[in-house]
């Protein structure tokens, strides 16, 4: 009796932390705060779903949970807000995507975000724990103007301290226990860590009904948009020695330089001497997870085959094996594929422009003395 009391304790409880409440549309929200509309609608987060999102679609359609169960348990973190989220979450159940129901493409909203009460810790990925109080946002503006289309609140610690990313943003592991993607495992996040990187302040009010003269960024800067604003943390180093030269990479973010299982980066060096251009091979920086030492999609892998990615606050030196002379050019850049150019076929995205791209996150010219 006690066993089965507990029971529903447990799955009650997992309803309240899963179950898909009515959130307000994005549409709502762009009449008062044009200027943050405007910056979200280019974001992964409005464009997370597999409809707007190619790279997560190709997984998607790859993933057993969609081949054999007719699950998506993707919606978690991509589509929060969906009418039958419960259904893609639940045991025994079956949801998946539809393109013509709204809360499917609204993508990670605005109303979803900002009622995100508390996260649940859990070993295998967190859980937002969304606030019950439709029309009740959290946020970090601090007496805020009484709205006629919803109530605010500054007091939301998670918001504060920017912790409030960590639900979908902490670490995601698999069924064989491999931490597949993770920011800091332990959520031992500094003060205001993930916001001061990628939600900075910028000029502009936050509304048209009380104006301000900045707001958080709310273009999210990352791998896909707004790569500019993150260059600042990336520092690019050089030093010339006897028959060689250094070019150091300096992460100085809490986490490693790419996340994603699929990314991988290249520090490209090229000299130019005389109108010549020598090109060294690209250095790699890659975190490869499979399973019987070859690599395997996210759901297969079982360990982690080879990590050579740079870690959070590293400085990575890479030597060159080039006597310079005086007046020699040292061209640098450091840059990503969304997309492991080997992986680009196995997903079918061999003709995807965005996946195939090689995007620049920092470029330097050292002239030799």
């Amino acid at each position: 009796m006690k066993i089965k009391y507990l029971l529903t304790i447990f799955l009650l409880f997992n309803t309240l932390l899963t179950a898909n409440s009515k959130f307000a549309p994005n549409s709502e929200c762009k009449s008062c705060h044009p200027v943050i509309s405007q910056e979200y609608e280019s974001t992964m987060h409005q464009n997370s779903t597999i409809f707007k999102d190619p790279i997560h679609k190709a997984v998607w359609d790859k993933h057993p949970m969609n081949t054999k169960q007719g699950k998506y348990k993707c919606a978690k973190c991509h589509t929060p807000t969906a009418s039958n989220l419960k259904d893609m979450l639940g045991k025994g159940t079956k949801g998946v995507p539809d393109a013509t129901d709204s809360t499917h493409t609204e993508g990670i909203s605005c109303a979803y975000c900002h009622r995100i009460e508390s996260i649940e810790h859990g070993d295998m990925s967190n859980t937002n724990v969304v606030s019950k109080k439709e029309k009740h946002y959290f946020g970090t503006m601090k007496n805020a103007l009484k709205s006629e289309f919803h109530t605010s609140s500054s007091e939301n610690e998670n918001f504060q301290n920017g912790n409030v990313c960590i639900g979908c943003h902490s670490h995601k592991k698999n069924k064989a226990n491999l931490n597949v993607c993770s920011t800091n495992i332990s959520n031992e996040m500094d003060r205001a860590n993930c916001v001061s990187c990628h939600m900075p302040k910028v000029s502009g009010s936050a509304s048209n009904v009380r104006d301000t003269k900045e707001h958080s960024f709310h273009g999210f800067p990352g791998a896909h948009t707004n790569q500019d604003m993150l260059s600042k943390y990336i520092e690019l180093e050089f030093l010339n020695n006897i028959g060689s030269f250094e070019v150091a990479v300096n992460n100085k973010s809490s986490h490693a330089l790419l996340l994603h299982p699929l990314r991988m980066s290249q520090l490209r060096v090229s000299v130019e001497r005389n109108g010549k251009i020598d090109k060294f091979e690209p250095e790699v920086f890659v975190r490869v997870i499979g399973k019987d030492g070859k690599p395997t999609p996210p759901w297969v892998a079982n360990t982690v085959i080879k990590d050579t990615m740079i870690k959070a606050n590293e400085k990575r030196v890479v030597t060159y094996k080039k006597e310079l002379l005086k007046g020699d050019k040292v061209h640098v850049t450091l840059g990503y594929f969304l997309v492991k150019p080997k992986a680009l076929k196995k997903f079918g995205l061999d003709k995807d422009e965005v996946a195939k791209k090689f995007y620049v996150l920092k470029k330097e010219t050292y002239i030799v003395k």
